[in-house]
């Protein structure tokens, strides 16, 4: 029987040699004993036992904040909020604590260890793939806000006092692109550019009604130049080959490491989970009066993610991995589950490598190269939901608009989506960029700002299904390639993907 040897830092937290079977090319082992029904069942509750804690701890957190909301009507301050979400904050600040260094690491490891033609080929897959649901995401949104028309007969009274500071969509077009190149990868770290609007300080047209754009660097990671960097360090390190070995398994070292720390973090989001939806529902408003004038809005993105998430993206997973789309989903419950509860699909990052890994074995090269690539541009659920709301408040304000701004739309709430950060409500923010786009104040935006903070957690988990299906169809279209190059590595070249037969 021939048995997958691999010595490689990049299959999870173990370092040492591994003896794995892999069933797709190799035969599993016969004439062993089957399992009772109580053997199963015990072996799937220890499999999903984290899952369904974390499931528990979202449900949870539900019950706990309708009865804390319940329990004083009057409702509950800023500071006593606070105090509710505290664990919930701590877990999430622990999961942003790995983004960081598990992105560099795992690009530059993933990068560095394939074959230069090979990553050009694995990078354009998921380029192409990204590019393809993202527009199927906003083509539907776009088809059930006109079907629907949830705008039409609703006006919604949330208004923002003060003048709108419009910021153009070229501006945001532009800072994204200057996010890729940042001049210092230190302040990258902790901040990123972005194009605002202020008043001018020439005295002689200060009282004028005239506003002018200025760069700044505001607080928030530079995912996106972070990526850029890390793709162009691998390339390099896998072009340099014997000289660049040691640089390479640094990194390698560190992507283990950090996989270590995360099987330990995620361990603690049951609790993480269920006080940051109860901190969530408690400082709700009125559920009523959101039902009332935002009910149709809310239900058509939500009908719109569901038919995206669970239906067209594993449409796509099966005809062309023709395999079972939703046994690969069930395996990243822990992941979604978490999407959920964090709404963050960069803090989620972590988990749904860990799941793609350990639950549907996916190749780590494929995950740690895939996966952070697609939590920096890839989103789906946030290119719909832009598109919708951009054309809901257009029905609210009683504005029509023609087939050609429609299509502006529908390109604008692309880009938008792919200059989106991987943090909460960070859709929001690219928001102001779709409604320039139809000429619409941009605080018209908090028309739909009260259903945001659940419909945010809606899209954060598309989001994560979308870049965890990508991975699966990029691993299944290079499985040949990798394994060809599993097979063809020696043990001078690097023994870290060696292959043996025993």
């Amino acid at each position: 029987m021939e048995v997958a040897t691999e010595l490689s830092p990049l299959s999870g937290s173990d370092t040492q040699c591994k003896i794995t079977e892999r069933t797709s090319y190799y035969p599993q082992e016969p004439n062993k004993r089957p399992k009772t029904r109580q053997e199963k069942v015990r072996a799937c509750l220890k499999h999903n036992a984290l899952t369904m804690l974390t499931v528990a701890g979202v449900f949870g957190g539900v019950i706990l904040g309708i009865i804390l909301r319940n329990v004083r009507t009057q409702g509950w301050s800023a500071r006593e909020i606070m105090y509710i979400n505290y664990i919930g904050d701590l877990f999430l600040r622990m999961l942003k604590s790995l983004i960081l260094p598990l992105i560099i690491s795992s690009l530059v490891s993933a990068i560095g260890s394939l074959d230069l033609s090979l990553s050009g080929k694995i990078g354009a897959r998921a380029i192409v793939y990204y590019m393809t649901t993202t527009v199927s995401a906003v083509v539907l949104g776009i088809i059930l806000v006109i079907s629907i028309q949830p705008g039409v007969g609703n006006n919604p009274q949330t208004k923002m006092k003060g003048k709108p500071q419009n910021v153009s969509t070229i501006d945001t077009l532009m800072d994204l692109i200057r996010n890729m190149f940042p001049p210092n990868l230190v302040e990258a770290c902790i901040s990123q550019h972005r194009t605002e609007m202020q008043k001018p300080e020439n005295s002689s047209i200060v009282n004028m009604d005239y506003w002018e754009p200025v760069q700044k660097s505001v607080s928030g990671t530079n995912i996106m130049g972070l990526v850029v960097f890390a793709t162009v360090l691998g390339i390099t390190l896998g072009k340099m080959e014997q000289q660049g070995k040691p640089l390479l398994l640094f990194f390698e070292s560190l992507s283990s490491a950090m996989m270590l720390i995360t099987h330990w973090v995620i361990w603690l989001s049951p609790l993480g989970v269920l006080f940051l939806v109860a901190a969530k529902i408690t400082e709700m408003q009125s559920l009523d009066q959101v039902v009332a004038q935002l009910g149709m809005y809310f239900l058509t993105v939500l009908i719109g993610l569901f038919i995206h998430g669970f239906i067209v993206l594993p449409l796509l997973y099966f005809v062309i991995t023709r395999k079972n789309p939703y046994v690969y989903i069930s395996n990243l419950a822990q992941a979604l589950v978490t999407a959920f509860g964090t709404s963050s699909s960069s803090a989620t990052l972590p988990v749904a490598i860990n799941c793609l890994e350990e639950g549907n074995n996916i190749d780590p090269r494929i995950t740690r190269f895939v996966l952070p690539i697609g939590a920096t541009i890839n989103m789906d659920g946030t290119a719909l939901y832009e598109a919708v709301a951009a054309i809901f408040i257009a029905q609210v304000r009683q504005v029509s608009l023609s087939f050609g701004q429609l299509v502006a739309v529908s390109i604008t709430a692309t880009a938008a989506s792919i200059g989106a950060a991987g943090i909460p409500q960070a859709g929001l923010v690219t928001m102001v960029m779709v409604l320039e786009t139809v000429r619409l104040p941009a605080d018209d935006v908090f028309l739909v700002i009260a259903v945001d903070w659940l419909l945010d957690r809606c899209r954060t988990t598309v989001n994560v299904v979308g870049d965890s299906l990508g991975a699966g169809i990029v691993n299944h279209l290079s499985r040949n390639e990798l394994n060809a190059m599993q097979h063809n590595t020696q043990p001078q070249n690097g023994a870290d993907h060696g292959t043996t037969s025993i």
